[in-house]
């Protein structure tokens, strides 16, 4: 698989995350269907992130960062969070969330942040195709939502 499909995947899945992470942190309501369903997806998207990381690294030999040492750590506390979740471990399932997210934001930041990373680079030469991808992946985080949503009952 090349790079070429590689990254923009990566991207996705990233982008996903960050929405879908934002969204769960922000809610008062917390262990509800909505959660569930925006967290499990979540959770697909930032093991993707990860994988793909190691992934992108494998197609450009010799390119591993503190952004890989990061995704190798995330991975570890992404399994404990999951994990405490399954067991009712609500408070640590809690915290490594959070601790996971603010790892994803990190690394968004140090993908944003350095000039001859992808991003910077689809803004200068590709802002139309990026506009696209991150609207499809807003729409994506908001479908999982509305999913979420759709099985709820309202009392009157």
């Amino acid at each position: 698989m090349s790079d070429n499909v590689v990254i923009p995947l990566h991207a996705a899945a990233a982008t996903v995350s960050l929405l879908l992470g934002a969204y769960n942190l922000l809610r008062r309501t917390r262990g509800d269907r909505v959660h569930k369903v925006a967290g499990r997806v979540w959770v697909g998207a930032m093991y993707f992130t990860i994988i793909s990381s190691f992934l992108i690294q494998s197609l450009n030999p010799g390119h591993f960062s503190w952004i890989h040492g990061l995704s190798a750590f995330t991975f570890g506390t992404l399994s404990i969070a999951l994990w405490a979740a399954l067991t009712g471990r609500i408070e640590t399932h809690r915290r490594f969330m959070t601790g996971s997210y603010l790892g994803l934001l990190g690394a968004f930041a140090g993908a944003v942040v350095v000039p001859q990373r992808d991003i910077p680079q689809w803004i200068v030469h590709r802002p139309l195709e990026l506009a696209l991808g991150a609207l499809a992946c807003a729409a994506v985080a908001a479908l999982v939502v509305l999913a979420g949503r759709r099985g709820r009952r309202v009392s009157a």
